[in-house]
């Protein structure tokens, strides 16, 4: 998301979703409405030269507690200044306070380079090994030494990090068993590539070679980079959700204080300020209307397309679009107290929190991995007990089966990425979820029941139905209404043309017009008085 600032009202404009775009000196400028980009048209040099110095008092900047804080995606209870690792997992840490100048996760950058880089390590490697030529000769134990090793080594080093992470603070996870199979498949194979005569002769095959794992070790570090890779980039796009919401507000607001005003950054703002909004700006704070008329578009939180009208007395929600009217309003809540930002900090939250099914999921892989590590320590030492001669070689091999074989991550991995993921897209498609155990509960759930006519919309308004009374045609109706229509910014307007244009009639232009707040329009088209309302 490239994203711009609008020079008129100084909103934050999404490139591919500005509502205008217009050019200036060879610079190409974005605005979030048409009303921005008609006034910068008119005095481009208004906005774009430096504004003279104002005699207002500087303010100070209100603080947010929660901006510069990290939190782990695995252990929400873990909160720490700064970026870093997770002192349990190991994982990296993310925002607490959702940042809409956020930039590529560079943990997305680094585990994509290193999976790609381990892909086609892996590729020829398991081809290799599965082609039936592993103990044919000496060359190709060695090829495949030399493939697995910059995979182990190098590929898996954050999943090694993340296992001694969890070893030094005593909380096994799904790496821990992911280092460990992949660990000692590759010093097992090593050891067997370097000294086969260590193993007993029943070990050996014709060739006198022994059977090695590089490539088990291989695949599961590309396997589980894949998995990483596609986890990072859902959360990334999930992310992206809740910072378009960040976007509808503006990041400066017009201050009136002692009969003066000028444009300083919404983090100045306080409660009891008074503002002005000028057509097609977004309301920067919530508050109530102390003078003007305009209509505000509401269809962020309401899901109404139709713009509301307002007045002194009326409140005003932040992010909200201001259409053609001004207005004077006076701040009640700024900052984190109002209702956009308390709707991000709920999508934050619904991401971080946990669901019963989660909650399970970590309880079993709490004693899974301890299981399998007793498993394969049981079994090392029944072998080295009770086996046959050389018991330790039989006893090592066995140990390293149990380990491979339980070294899946899916469970410590697939549930937090389907909350998050979950709760994300949800945001984008207006669907809010307050908490992980709501979205779990959606499942089962067959019946909705919707409390407000009208909320669930295509989200603008369209002519379904027209109908005309016997001495009048319905096209000459329409093509009046249109022609009329096309002097007026409301959205019913856009309607009554978009049906005219559908039919293909011909609008004719308007003189005198007049327009009415909260009533509606009249004008003169083709010599006749034509009112719409």
């Amino acid at each position: 998301m490239n994203v711009r600032r609008d020079p008129v009202c100084g909103m934050s404009v999404d490139e591919s979703r500005a509502a205008a775009r217009a050019e200036h000196r060879g610079k190409a400028y974005f605005f979030c409405s048409l009303h921005c980009k008609e006034a910068f048209l008119k005095n481009p040099r208004l906005y774009l030269e430096p504004r003279p110095p104002t005699s207002l008092p500087a303010r100070p900047t209100a603080s947010n507690p929660a901006r510069g804080m990290y939190t782990c995606p695995m252990h929400p209870e873990i909160v720490k200044t700064g970026p870093g690792p997770c002192p349990k997992c190991g994982m990296a840490l993310e925002p607490l306070e959702p940042q809409i100048d956020a930039k590529e996760d560079p943990e997305l950058h680094y585990m994509t380079l290193r999976f790609w880089i381990c892909l086609g390590l892996t590729v020829p490697l398991f081809v290799l090994s599965m082609s039936g030529m592993t103990s044919a000769s000496l060359w190709t134990v060695w090829t495949q030494f030399a493939l697995a090793t910059p995979v182990v080594l190098w590929g898996a080093k954050p999943f090694l990090e993340r296992a001694w992470a969890s070893l030094r603070h005593r909380s096994p996870n799904m790496f821990t068993l992911i280092a460990m199979g992949v660990g000692v498949a590759y010093v097992y194979s090593v050891v067997a590539t370097l000294f086969p005569r260590f193993f007993p002769a029943s070990f050996h095959d014709p060739h006198g070679h022994v059977p090695i794992y590089f490539e088990s070790a291989a695949v599961i570090v590309t396997l589980v980079l894949l998995g990483q890779v596609l986890e990072l980039r859902a959360r990334y796009r999930t992310s992206g959700a809740v910072r378009s919401l960040l976007t509808l507000v503006p990041n400066a607001a017009r201050l009136i204080l002692k009969g003066e005003e000028t444009d300083v950054p919404i983090e100045q703002i306080r409660p009891g300020d008074r503002l002005r909004i000028r057509p097609g700006e977004r309301i920067p704070i919530d508050g109530i209307v102390e003078g003007g008329h305009s209509s505000i578009d509401e269809s962020m939180i309401t899901g109404e397309p139709i713009p509301v009208e307002k007045s002194a007395g009326d409140r005003v929600i932040g992010g909200t679009l201001n259409a053609v009217g001004a207005l004077i309003v006076r701040a009640e809540r700024t900052g984190e107290q109002t209702v956009l930002a308390q709707i991000v900090r709920w999508v934050g939250e619904a991401q971080r929190s946990r669901a019963p099914i989660q909650k399970l999921a970590d309880a079993v892989a709490g004693y899974f991995v301890p299981a399998v590590i007793g498993t394969a320590t049981l079994t090392f030492v029944l072998w080295v007990g009770f086996g046959p001669e050389p018991r330790w070689i039989y006893a090592m091999v066995t140990a390293v089966s149990v380990l491979l074989i339980a070294c899946p991550c899916a469970l410590g991995l697939a549930t937090p990425m389907s909350i998050m993921v979950g709760t994300g897209r949800g945001a984008t498609a207006g669907v809010l979820v307050k908490e992980a155990v709501a979205l779990e509960r959606l499942a089962q759930i067959d019946t909705l029941i919707i409390d407000k006519t009208g909320t669930l919309t295509e989200g603008k308004p369209r002519l379904a139905s027209l109908f005309a009374v016997k001495s009048v045609n319905e096209d000459e109706l329409l093509r009046l209404a249109g022609s009329l229509e096309q002097a007026s910014e409301h959205p019913l307007a856009a309607a009554v043309i978009q049906e005219a244009k559908s039919r293909k009639l011909s609008l004719s232009s308007v003189t005198q017009f007049e327009a009415t707040a909260g009533k509606g329009v009249r004008g003169l088209v083709d010599g006749k008085w034509v009112v719409v309302g």
